[in-house]
């Protein structure tokens, strides 16, 4: 068995007026595993960078959002498959904040939408984003 490509990664919870931005991901995602499910902001840390500055680059290329970062509050990994090739992804969530609800997506996202935290459970959520909600709703 071929040992998988490490990655890691930085995701967020993007707060604006106590809801919680979520992403449909689009088929047009080239490194994309779940094309029609919901996801949150972030993505893979590239080598040499911080993994705050990830964040906010991910953010920014994703929603066209600024956010203010806070801090990590849960940690999860996932292992897709991508283009035949097994990857293995620690990610740590981060709570941050929007200043605004205008969202601009980028073409690896189809969707979006602001809800309720509570209320994740009535969306198409990628599972390994359900920790998340989980941790967030018991802060």
């Amino acid at each position: 068995m071929t040992e998988p490509k490490l990655f890691v990664a930085t995701k967020a919870l993007v707060i604006h007026n106590g809801k919680i931005l979520i992403l449909r991901e689009s088929t047009k995602y080239t490194d994309g595993a779940n094309a029609g499910r919901f996801d949150v902001p972030g993505g893979r840390v590239k080598p040499g960078e911080r993994f705050d500055d990830c964040l906010k680059r991910e953010i920014l290329e994703e929603t066209g959002l600024q956010v203010t970062l806070g801090k990590p509050f849960c940690v999860n990994e996932w292992r897709p498959t991508v283009k035949g090739e097994q990857w293995q992804i620690v990610g740590t969530f981060f709570l941050c904040h929007a200043n605004t609800d205008k969202v601009v997506l980028s073409e690896d996202h189809a969707e979006y939408a602001w809800i309720e935290p509570k209320d994740y459970g009535k969306y198409n959520i990628i599972p390994t984003n359900i920790p998340a909600f989980e941790a967030y709703l018991k802060i």
